[in-house]
């Protein structure tokens, strides 16, 4: 039997790989997105006494309305929008399951998909998967700073999404209000959807404001965003997100997600909605990261990696050019196993796998394993 693929160029995630190679060799691992802690244990006694009860049956398709009513109430009150928990919010499993239910409900063959480079891994299979056509617009380091008229240039009648993320990952930079307001600029009298990722959105250091499209009534008419409990709540294995979007957009939003999942883990959705009651546990994540982010910085200043700014996510990137001339993914390699920290090479996140000599680390750790890491890596 012949098999063409439809993703021909795609095979094992980088986070995979690095994973595997810093298992393989016992290295300290701030490669995969992913916190080295428990969520709290308050939350995961809810968990298991919403099992109890007997919320271990399919949950409804578009997550259980108590749920959905807190994350209205959030969004009010941190946005001070107005949304529908009935027509505008859906339960997903997770933000990539998310990210993949909403390119697959507007994006057809042939249409294109306007992609900020570097960006989120599961962007161009999503979209090459239903018959897309990735456009990007590459972004350089240090600042990755996004050019809008160069996106702007990038539009045509066949452009059908454009994608952002903010907080972003893997560059740690963020959009402000002036972006925002440029985006609506731009797409302003077109039918392009802007599918706006913000599952970092409490990831936000240094007293700046998160500039969500839910903010920007105009843009979120047009707009799908997604977010993750699991990055805010600090168990990325529970598979937990939402989509938020006008109800016309969630319709067809909802026909892909029915078909793709049908509805979210039950007892987390029940013990998210008991959780979110306390809106401390979420407002309180900036100075949490942010003490994480500058303890890692502090660890690294004995080392000869320079850091580039991280405004928010929990990851920090580095310029190893004065360290080393090899190829980010060799280097990344060989601090795996040479010096027993594993990292992801940028370039991984461009399409062209353009390497600047940047690599990202994780500090959603202990300070104990980032003082570690910060100590071995002073050796390159």
């Amino acid at each position: 039997m012949q098999i063409q693929s439809k993703l021909p160029n795609v095979g094992t995630t980088i986070f995979t790989v690095m994973s595997g190679l810093a298992n393989q060799v016992g290295a300290i691992n701030l490669s995969q997105g992913f916190p080295n802690f428990n969520p709290s244990e308050r939350l995961q006694r809810l968990v298991t006494e919403h099992m109890a009860r007997g919320a271990n049956q399919y949950a409804p398709m578009p997550g259980i309305l108590p749920l959905r009513e807190r994350i209205a109430e959030k969004i009010e009150r941190m946005y001070g929008a107005n949304v529908n928990p009935d027509t505008e919010i859906t339960v997903t499993a997770g933000g990539t399951q998310a990210i993949f239910c909403a390119i697959a409900a507007f994006v057809r063959p042939g249409d294109e998909v306007i992609l900020l480079e570097p960006c989120y891994d599961s962007y161009r299979p999503s979209v090459e998967t239903v018959g897309g056509v990735v456009v990007t617009c590459p972004l350089s380091a240090p600042d990755y700073r996004v050019d809008w008229e160069e996106v702007k240039k990038r539009i045509t009648p066949r452009t059908r999404m454009l994608c952002i993320n903010t907080p972003q990952n893997p560059t740690g930079t963020i959009l402000r209000a002036a972006d925002m307001l440029k985006i609506n600029e731009i797409l302003r009298g077109t039918d392009v959807i802007l599918m706006s990722d913000e599952v970092y959105e409490h990831l936000i250091f240094d007293g700046e404001k998160h500039a969500s499209v839910l903010g920007y009534p105009e843009l979120y008419a047009r707009s799908l965003a997604i977010y993750s409990f699991g990055k805010t709540y600090h168990n990325t294995g529970w598979k937990t997100g939402y989509c938020v979007g006008p109800p016309e957009l969630t319709r067809e939003f909802r026909k892909v997600h029915q078909f793709n999942v049908f509805s979210a883990n039950h007892p987390m959705q029940a013990a998210f909605a008991d959780f979110m009651a306390d809106p401390a546990e979420y407002l309180g994540l900036p100075e949490f990261y942010q003490q994480k982010r500058d303890v890692f910085l502090k660890a690294m200043a004995n080392t000869r990696f320079r850091p580039l700014h991280c405004a928010g996510t929990y990851f920090q990137l580095f310029d190893y050019s004065t360290i080393s001339n090899e190829p980010d993914l060799d280097f990344c390699k060989r601090l795996t196993t040479e010096f027993g920290v594993a990292a992801i090479p940028v370039s991984s996140f461009f399409s062209d796998l353009k390497d600047e000599k940047v690599i990202r680390l994780c500090f959603a750790k202990t300070e104990d394993l980032l003082e570690q890491a910060g100590e071995k890596l002073s050796k390159c």
